[in-house]
């Protein structure tokens, strides 16, 4: 995985806007919430919000930790960029994605 394909992926979601926040992150976001962040400046790591349920196994797992700040609301740090395949950060970024949208007010959802 590298910023661009990353970046494809997330604008690829409907209704999806990208920002820079704090000089250096790229932000994806649905109703102004996010869902996944990438630092601008090597090396590469990206930032998703997983189930409770996957939560503690995945910050288990060499390449991922527990993300700074959003860890408490089960959000991971993706550290090593080859850590998922090609079909498993699809699922983890429109994963992020679905959990988010879920949690916005019916009129932002859209």
């Amino acid at each position: 995985m590298d910023i661009e394909t990353l970046r494809t992926l997330c604008i690829s979601l409907e209704s999806v806007t990208e920002d820079i926040k704090w000089d250096n992150d790229l932000c994806f976001s649905i109703g102004g919430k996010m869902f996944c962040v990438t630092s601008l400046q090597p090396p590469f790591t990206a930032s998703l919000k997983v189930k409770d349920e996957e939560f503690e196994e995945l910050c288990q797992s060499a390449g991922i930790e527990i993300a700074p700040y959003v860890g408490r609301y089960k959000w991971i740090l993706v550290t090593d960029p080859n850590r998922f395949t090609a079909a498993e950060w699809q699922h983890y970024v429109s994963q992020s994605y679905t959990l988010v949208k879920a949690k916005l007010p019916k009129k932002k959802a859209k």
